[in-house]
Parts: C-alpha cells; sequence; structure tokens
C-alpha cells in the first residue's frame, strides 16, 4: 500500500529555514518521482502548486521560479525519503506542504509538476507558517 507522510512543518521567522521530509511506503524512490505541493491554509489540496520534483532514476530535479534558489529537493533512497530544505523563506511561503508520487510514467512522472499535472497519490500535508 502506498503511503506518504510529510513532517517537518512549523513556524518560522522571515529569512529563516526548515526542512521538511516526506517518508514514503509500498514503493521506491530510487525508481518512481517525487514532487513537493503547497496550498495556502484551509483550502482543499486539489489544486495546490507543484514547486519542486525530483526524478527516482538519476535525480534530476525541477523548480518553479517562486522558490528557484531558496529552496532544495533531496532524496535518501536508503530510507525511501525525499527532503526539502527551505531557505530564506518569506511570508508568502506560508501553505500546507504535500508531497505527491508519479506512480507511472517511468522517468517523465517528475515533469507533471512544471506542466501542471496532478500526481498519484499524496500525503496529509504539513503546514509552514512564516512570520513577517
Amino acid at each position: 500500500q502506498v503511503q506518504l507522510v510529510e513532517s517537518g512543518g512549523g513556524l518560522v521567522q522571515s529569512g529563516g529555514s526548515l526542512r521538511l521530509s516526506c517518508a514514503a511506503s509500498g514503493f521506491t524512490l530510487d525508481y518512481y518521482d517525487l514532487g513537493w505541493f503547497r496550498q495556502a491554509p484551509g483550502k482543499e489540496r486539489e489544486g495546490a502548486t507543484c514547486i519542486s520534483s525530483i526524478r527516482g532514476s538519476d535525480g534530476a530535479t525541477y523548480y518553479a521560479d517562486s522558490v528557484k534558489g531558496r529552496f532544495t529537493i533531496s532524496k535518501d533512497n536508503a530510507k525511501n525519503t525525499v527532503y526539502l530544505q527551505m531557505n530564506s523563506l518569506k511570508p508568502e511561503d506560508t501553505a500546507v506542504y504535500y508531497c505527491g508520487a508519479s506512480l507511472k510514467d517511468y522517468g517523465l512522472g517528475y515533469l507533471r509538476c512544471e506542466y501542471g499535472y496532478d500526481m498519484d497519490s499524496y500525503g496529509k500535508g504539513t503546514l509552514v507558517t512564516v512570520s513577517s
């Protein structure tokens, strides 16, 4: 059974840093792709914006312009976990952050992030609040 569990959210001041984790089970991250999405607090996950993704086979990455240069996605295949290091946080980064997995489209699933397509499975999210 596929499961994604996010952690690491919290309250941070503007300019600060947080590292989010997404622990995956039921599939392996060295084969499948995963992305990080975010949605304003109080809104449904559907319609969340993908901000970063990583390809399972070779670690190729994608970043949305809004986070490029500030956020870094990485993965640890041994732990089957993907991370999102978030630096220079801004109040507009306040959101619920979800990880989503592409369980099809081998090698191309991470591009769903760039082109605005949904992933096949999501976690329940973790809240990040950035105070000004």
